[in-house]
């Protein structure tokens, strides 16, 4: 395989550590704090996770350690959607293995959980490792969506484990991952053996984040991939002054990566789901405030602009929600007699008739071809798959027809184009920057360092991110500690919550406070390519959002 110069040179990037973690292995020591209890529901957690729950926090510092030369036997997995900096995770991983003992053993299981429930794996030696350090994407195991379950599939896990005369599995993933990892880690302690669980924390949505674990590793790349992109339209926007561009940015349930990059890019209009829910705002209320801008804009001779839309807004928007929500139990119910339905009329009418009347209204005023992908095929949850309703383009259709009527009423006479994108798979498998770099290898190898000093049931932490490599700290998280109870397939389950855009925050609030002028004046930011070599304040810089938060 021929290789590109920029892959060439990220091989030899060695990524920054923590002080404490570029001390000899005999020279870290274990620091553990208080027990901890979990963010609610207390005493049923505590019930469900007797062997586990109620853990401290766990933090590395200079000092001795007394078994400092482990010989280990670890698996790796990656579980959920890809994010850059994974790969940095796993040579992380196995870079502090062989410091602690040249002997010890990395296997990655392949295609996610289904290859520790099925026994596949690899194992690695440093020829396979150097192939993967400082790249993109997840290509050295592959990933998955299965979830570990069932009775049989947590028995072949411990098998496998077993087999292999594991010490540890590493559950490299999203909430929904390491809630399992949760239960895993309760269940090997359970069955009376000392496999332990450790979990690292990936998501590019970024919404697997709290005080301890201050962001999810990929969230910096894809940001700034994204933002590059829509640096890139706006400067074209201005340039060909003729077309409004619609962005569709991923993040389903929460608007984080839509709220840095509006940071990033000064668009016109940024919409937050979660500021639409708490407002309860309409779908056409939405149509209606972006339709403003537009004309204000039109006003002024600038008939153009940007629109940033977060992937989930549509089940943010109250008559939406209830109307997905009906529909989810509606052809969970029916799938049978829903799927005998041929084309569209039957499919819609068949849907229409069972549901609310309110819901039945909502319904009937989308345009149809948003209305044949809410009744499209469910994901594996078996819910409405929001990435694949273009929920870009349904606003493009109603901004339209609104000015549409004015102009025809004579009350709006500018011009209204709109184009419509969605960036997606464009930003989960870059390069990692910098950031990403430095933050996965760190992951990696505190979570080896966690498996070394005997941890169980917790999530690699390295903290104070805002400020330089030279002041991070590196520790573990009990991950009951993050966890409550929700409401899943009808059924009260463990998970760990999903951290939402805080409008009180400060990231919220710096876009409410520029928003307006935003809107009006044509205020675009270019931040360009993710820059890997240069100064400090070009290229190991964090994103705007933690910045804002530690008010670094």
């Amino acid at each position: 395989m021929e290789l590109s110069p920029l892959q060439t040179a990220r091989y030899t990037y060695e990524p920054k550590l923590p002080p404490v973690l570029k001390s000899s292995i005999s020279a870290i020591q274990l620091s553990l704090g208080e027990p901890t209890e979990s963010i609610a529901d207390q005493a049923a957690l505590k019930a469900q996770f007797s062997k586990t729950y109620g853990k401290p926090i766990a933090t590395f510092v200079s000092g001795r350690n007394a078994e400092p030369s482990k010989d280990l036997r670890v698996g790796v997995i990656l579980s959920g959607g890809q994010a850059p900096g994974g790969h940095n995770v796993i040579t992380g991983l196995y870079d502090g293995l062989k410091k602690i003992n040249p002997k010890s053993t990395l296997y990655g299981f392949l295609g996610g959980p289904s290859g520790l429930i099925d026994n596949q794996a690899v194992e690695f030696d440093d020829s396979f490792i150097d192939r993967f350090r400082n790249t993109g994407g997840f290509d050295i195991i592959g990933s998955g969506r299965t979830k570990i379950e069932t009775d049989e599939q947590f028995l072949s896990v411990l098998k496998t484990a077993q087999e292999r005369k594991l010490n540890a599995v590493v559950v490299i993933g999203g909430d929904d991952s390491n809630t399992n990892a949760a239960l895993l880690a309760e269940y090997f302690v359970a069955e009376g053996t000392d496999i332990q669980v450790i979990g690292v924390p990936k998501t590019i949505d970024g919404d697997l984040k709290n005080e301890y674990i201050e962001t999810s590793f990929g969230f910096d790349t894809a940001c700034k991939t994204y933002s590059e992109l829509i640096g890139n339209i706006c400067r074209d926007a201005n340039s060909a002054k003729k077309y409004w561009h619609f962005i569709k940015l991923m993040g389903r349930s929460a608007s984080h990566i839509a709220l840095e990059c509006a940071l990033q890019t000064r668009p016109n209009v940024a919409l937050i789901s979660e500021e639409v829910e708490a407002n309860k705002q309409s779908l056409g209320s939405i149509v209606d405030s972006i339709a403003e801008v537009v004309k204000k804009r039109s006003s002024k001779g600038e008939n153009f602009g940007i629109v940033l839309v977060p992937e989930g807004l549509i089940e943010f928007i109250p008559e939406m929600k209830v109307l997905i929500s009906e529909l989810n139990d509606l052809l969970a119910h029916h799938t049978d007699d829903f799927a005998v339905l041929k084309g569209f009329q039957a499919q819609y009418e068949f849907v229409h008739g069972k549901l609310s009347s309110s819901s039945a209204q909502a319904f009937s005023s989308l345009p149809q071809g948003i209305r044949a992908q809410l009744m499209a095929d469910r994901d594996p949850h078996g819910n409405v798959q929001v990435s694949l309703i273009d929920t870009e383009k349904l606003l493009i259709q109603m901004v339209g027809e609104k000015l549409a009527a004015e102009r025809a009423s004579g009350t709006f006479n500018g011009k209204f184009s709109g184009l419509a994108h969605f960036f997606g798979y464009e930003g989960r498998c870059a390069f990692p920057s910098n950031f990403d770099a430095d933050y996965c290898y760190s992951l990696g190898y505190t979570a080896c360092l966690l498996i070394n000093s005997g941890l169980t049931g917790y999530i690699s932490s390295v903290r104070n991110m805002a400020r330089p490599s030279s002041e991070w700290v590196a520790g573990g998280i009990p991950l009951t500690m993050m966890m409550n109870r929700e409401k899943r397939h009808g059924k009260d389950k463990p998970v760990i919550r999903k951290a939402l855009v805080e409008l009180d925050g400060a990231p919220f609030k710096e876009l409410v406070k520029n928003r307006d002028q935003w809107a009006t004046q044509t205020s675009y930011r270019y931040p360009g390519a993710i820059q890997y070599y240069g100064p400090s304040e070009v290229c190991d810089q964090p994103t705007i959002t933690l910045a804002l938060e530690q008010k670094a």
